[in-house]
């Protein structure tokens, strides 16, 4: 897991454990109203595969994926989503070839080329084709891309004052070279139809085909609004853009150059990633600024929310990272990945819930609220796990907690796919209580293992979770309401059958990503037939 701080973690590995062997149970079993009127996986499966979609050529176009190398969510979504398209379109991903795609063993082929243009300088495409069938390109430029860090700077997750200073160049000529794949001026045997774009990295991608005078037709998704990409306005001219476009209609924002408000000017669509985060960036509050435009794309038609998912990766009963798989009817699993999860953070053996915040340690996901509720948690006779890095302030007082409660609080700075894997089967609640939160994974996640969210209502929160069914959401970000639902996690934990019947209405996996195929396919068809009709010559 590298050398990162820890804090009460055992640092055995997995290959230590005795009696690791996976036990795969049949199918669970549906023991309340909720779960038994719900659609589950394979009937979801069915429906949708008995439909007819036409296939479309989409360049889905991203900064991180998780094949090769992720900060948040963007990272899961980038792999999975192009993946669950796929089966009904031509979907390829474009990505910048960083260090990690280089040493991630897989055989690059170059097949294009892009040329230099104005100081973004010239860059080879190379070819992955991936062992399922699903095909990267990655746009070769070693000054730009193979470096130590992240795919935004040295930080974590490379945001602010930690992100790379050439980051206007580096995903201008990511969003240039989209806009050239798409336009047939890259040199590949391959073109889309549409451009499918991801966050402020790709944010010109749709505004250079419209200073270029190309018909391409784009959908430009926001994951996080807080994250703009912006930069000096002297930065115009080294990109390549024309200097009409700084403007309050274009990509002026502030004084400043916004890449990401280039996105959603340019861009034929805007979506985001669940109704609620949709309707709430048009709002003051949500709209960082950006709240008067969105609410304009929204009256005309051009904003939607489309939620995310999880794939078939996340289930407990066959899920090859747990220390031994389990069902909705055989707890005895999900026992053994708790008892592993205390025995790697140096828990003491408790018969009381197990609480888990598995997360990017920033003030937007409220860990300051998580930090103030544990000595009333431990009080109570819960214990607390925590995993994931972010500021150094926050890290800090996440360390100096679990020093002031041994054996009742771990700490792990840093990620780990596989133990995050077993805090959500092992965890009996998740602590979501983010400030705003697009759509969320993680809740998603747990929810398929067996552990109930604690969320705050807001975003793909409120979208997912039903309270006092599959987890526990509350309305303030403060204390007093966060306190209220962890109260309300504790009752449900004591009595014993709402407890369980809860657990088994989490994991019946109702958010799947091919509940997002049909709602593209009509997007993308819309959009394409728009282009189409634009181009046709009148009369």
């Amino acid at each position: 897991m590298g050398n990162v701080a820890l804090r009460g973690f055992n640092t055995e590995t997995k290959s230590d454990r005795v009696g690791r062997e996976i036990s795969s149970t049949s199918g669970a079993s549906i023991l309340d109203d909720y779960v038994s009127g719900s659609d589950n996986d394979s009937s979801f499966r069915r429906s949708n595969e008995s439909q007819h979609f036409p296939s479309q050529s989409i360049l889905f176009v991203t900064s991180e994926v998780a094949d090769f190398v992720k900060v948040g969510g963007l990272g899961d979504v980038s792999s999975a989503l192009p993946r669950a398209l796929a089966a009904h379109h031509d979907v390829r991903i474009l990505i910048p070839a960083y260090r990690e795609v280089w040493q991630s063993g897989h055989h690059i082929r170059v097949v294009g080329h892009v040329a230099a243009y104005a100081e973004l300088p010239a860059c080879d495409i190379g070819e992955i084709i991936c062992s399922d069938g699903l095909v990267f390109y990655v746009l070769i430029c070693p000054e730009l891309y193979e470096r130590e860090g992240g795919p935004y700077g040295t930080g974590p997750g490379g945001y602010g004052s930690d992100g790379w200073d050439d980051n206007d160049l580096r995903f201008a000529r990511l969003s240039l070279a989209a806009a050239e794949i798409a336009s047939g001026h890259a040199g590949l045997d391959w073109q889309p139809r549409l451009l499918h774009l991801n966050d402020w990295g790709c944010g010109l991608a749709p505004a250079y085909l419209h200073w270029r005078g190309q018909q391409v037709p784009s959908v430009f998704t926001i994951h996080n609004l807080a994250y703009q990409g912006l930069f000096d306005a002297s930065r115009l001219e080294p990109l390549g853009i024309p200097p009409e476009a700084f403007h309050i209609e274009g990509v002026e924002y502030y004084g400043k150059l916004s890449f990401m408000k280039a996105g959603i000017v340019y861009a034929s669509h805007v979506t985001t990633v669940s109704a609620t985060y949709a309707q709430e960036i048009t709002t003051p509050e949500f709209g960082c600024g950006l709240d008067g435009l969105l609410r304009c794309k929204a009256e005309q038609g051009r904003l939607s929310g489309i939620p995310n998912g999880i794939d078939d990766s996340w289930d407990p009963r066959t899920d090859a990272h747990l220390v031994q798989a389990f069902s909705a009817n055989d707890w005895r699993g999900k026992r053994a990945n708790a008892e592993y999860v205390r025995h790697r953070f140096g828990l003491v053996p408790s018969s009381g819930p197990l609480f888990a915040m598995v997360s990017r340690m920033v003030h937007q996901k409220g860990v300051d609220l998580v930090i103030e509720a544990a000595p009333s948690i431990v009080q109570a006779g819960g214990q607390l796990v925590f995993i994931g890095s972010g500021e150094p302030r926050v890290e800090a007082e996440l360390d100096r907690l679990a020093e002031r409660f041994p054996g009742a609080v771990g700490v792990y700075a840093g990620y780990d796919e596989e133990e995050a894997r077993c805090i959500y089967a092992g965890s009996d609640f998740l602590l979501m209580p983010s400030r705003f939160e697009p759509c969320g994974l993680s809740q998603m996640y747990a929810q398929r293992f067996g552990s109930l969210p604690i969320a705050h209502r807001t975003g793909g929160l409120a979208d997912t979770i039903e309270h006092g069914v599959t987890g526990f959401l509350f309305d303030e970000v403060n204390q007093g309401s966060f306190m209220q639902a962890v109260q309300q996690a504790f009752s449900a934990y004591h009595a014993t059958e709402l407890f369980y019947a809860m657990r088994r209405a989490a994991m019946t996996g109702r958010y799947h990503w091919r509940q997002s195929i049909a709602p593209y396919t009509r997007l993308y068809r819309k959009l394409i037939e728009e282009a189409h009709n634009e181009v046709q010559p009148a009369g």
